[in-house]
């Protein structure tokens, strides 16, 4: 697969605007990835971010898999985040991911030792993963839906939440 001009502009805008500064290669990916449709890195991109900015690729590529935000694999269009925390897990969001699997017919995936998931429906409307702690554990469990985070979150809440997605699709 080869970059688009547009994709190779956006690229070098983010990385003139970017340059120099603190924590550029950060701001340079985080932009890169909110600007594709499917909100994530793919392998031409960094690569061609390697080339245009100089820093090596194993470097980006371990910036890219070290912080959650960045995802390698194209997402969906909603995306619904689980804590796995301490707090979280003792009330009860292994249940809550269990019940989402099922609602999305997604299968039970293998989690890594940091018991990540990421998860995207075939469809590609709905992308399903773990966080390890949102920092939020007064309000356990918590789970994010597009951004917005809902504390003291239940199996039902959860399925009302899916449901009023699934309304805003139809719409």
């Amino acid at each position: 697969m080869t970059l688009s001009s547009e994709e190779r502009n956006f690229a070098e805008q983010a990385i003139a605007a970017h340059s120099g500064g603190p924590g550029a290669l950060l701001s340079i990916l985080e932009r890169v990835q909110e600007h594709h449709p499917h909100k994530y890195l793919s392998a031409e991109i960094l690569q061609y971010i390697a080339e245009k900015t100089q820093i090596p690729l194993a470097q980006i590529y371990s910036v890219a898999t070290f912080y959650a935000l960045f995802n390698l694999e194209p997402q969906g269009e909603h995306t619904i985040c689980i804590c796995r925390g301490t707090a979280c897990h003792t009330r009860g969001s292994r249940n809550l991911l269990e019940r989402l699997r099922l609602e999305l017919n997604l299968p039970e995936e293998t989690e890594d030792g940091a018991n990540k998931v990421s998860q995207t429906t075939p469809d590609r409307q709905y992308s399903l993963r773990t966080v390890a702690c949102f920092g939020q554990c007064a309000l356990a469990p918590v789970v994010e839906v597009d951004h917005a985070i809902f504390g003291h979150m239940n199996e039902q809440a959860l399925h009302r939440e899916l449901e009023q997605l699934e309304k805003e699709r139809e719409l």
